[in-house]
């Protein structure tokens, strides 16, 4: 047991029904935080769970975390109820929903029910506003483009080991430039900022996702969240169906008052935020490689920057990013890490 480990538990021992509670590993993410799960009891043999968020502090922040999670809670917004918090230790007690990831659950037949009630609770959380003591920050110009610099930064030139000309270079300032417009034209609503399959958890015997991974939520372009939810990096769809999906959620956007955009405007904001989303992911994916030594990603980014090759095909103004990127990147990613996988359901 690591040092952080036995502060935990010594901390959530102090609790009643926790004093002999060992806690069991569950899952770390791609971030320092790591999960464990405790049983406190509630019976002669009956016990409930409970999670165990331990985010170091010279790390992670927890605040955000802690005033997002209670805000959102009283708003009706699925995400686990705080029970203890300790913001000087890092050590967060909340309640668990289980280990069910929708994209685990996720097949032909289950995708429908499953997607109309993640869409439904992301346009609730589109509707909060901020925390009265934590006003989310802006999902500003600055933040558009440091995302987006990781693509070159971590994927091109550390995994790939390219060195960019200064012609390519200008390609990527102008692509860049378009789809940061293009952001911040959109109205503005509450970003979770990684809503997909595996931050959403399907709760026995109830309709509505789990909610989880919110801290670093923002306020933000309106597709931002629906993007990372129907283009997600770790599973891919059929077009009708993203479609299918993609109107419902106008419609709801309609209805709520979040914006008033038609199909093709609203579909067109979908695919340009697509791309600055899936730059982001892709150079990300190989940051958690090269810095983290977190490896599993690397074989989601073929998948990511394909996103980018079949979203870039459809802009005429993106039709030498599109080429460069089929032509010059592509090759050297199936060459260093492998083929565009197809992770579609079952």
């Amino acid at each position: 047991m690591d040092t952080r480990q036995q502060l935990l538990t010594d901390w959530v021992r102090q609790f009643p029904g926790l004093e002999q509670s060992k806690p069991e590993p569950v899952s770390g993410d791609a971030s320092f935080r790591r999960y464990f799960r405790v049983w406190r009891r509630v019976g002669q043999d009956e016990h409930t769970p409970f999670i165990v968020m331990d985010a170091p502090p010279e790390h992670e922040d927890c605040v955000p975390f802690v005033a997002i999670a209670r805000h959102w809670h009283r708003q009706g917004v699925a995400v686990p109820d705080l029970v203890q918090v300790d913001l000087k230790q890092g050590f967060v007690l909340l309640e668990d929903f289980g280990d069910q990831l929708m994209l685990g659950q996720l097949n032909d037949n289950s995708a429908g029910r499953l997607y109309r009630n993640a869409l439904d609770e992301l346009t609730l959380i589109a509707r909060q506003t901020s925390p009265a003591n934590y006003p989310l920050p802006p999902y500003d110009a600055t933040l558009l483009e440091r995302e987006m610099a990781l693509f070159p930064d971590w994927l091109l030139e550390r995994q790939l080991g390219m060195t960019l000309e200064n012609s390519e270079k200008a390609l990527l300032d102008t692509t860049f430039s378009i789809l940061r417009e293009s952001a911040l034209a959109q109205p503005e609503v509450t970003v979770h900022r990684d809503f997909h399959s595996r931050n959403l958890l399907v709760r026995q015997g109830k309709a509505r996702p789990g909610v989880i991974d919110f801290q670093d939520a923002v306020t933000g372009p309106v597709t931002y969240d629906v993007v990372s939810l129907l283009k997600d990096c770790y599973i891919q769809w059929p077009e009708d169906r993203i479609c299918d999906w993609l109107e419902a959620f106008r419609q709801n956007g309609l209805d709520a008052g979040l914006h008033r955009a038609d199909r093709e405007t609203f579909r067109q904001w979908f695919e340009l935020m697509g791309m600055q989303r899936h730059l982001k992911a892709a150079g990300i994916f190989a940051r958690l490689s090269i810095r983290d030594g977190k490896h599993a990603y690397l074989k989601d980014i073929p998948r990511t920057v394909q996103y980018l090759i079949v979203a870039s095909s459809r802009q005429p103004a993106l039709r030498h990013f599109h080429e460069w990127l089929s032509d010059r990147v592509m090759p050297l990613i199936e060459a260093s890490i492998g083929p565009a996988q197809e992770h579609s359901p079952q």
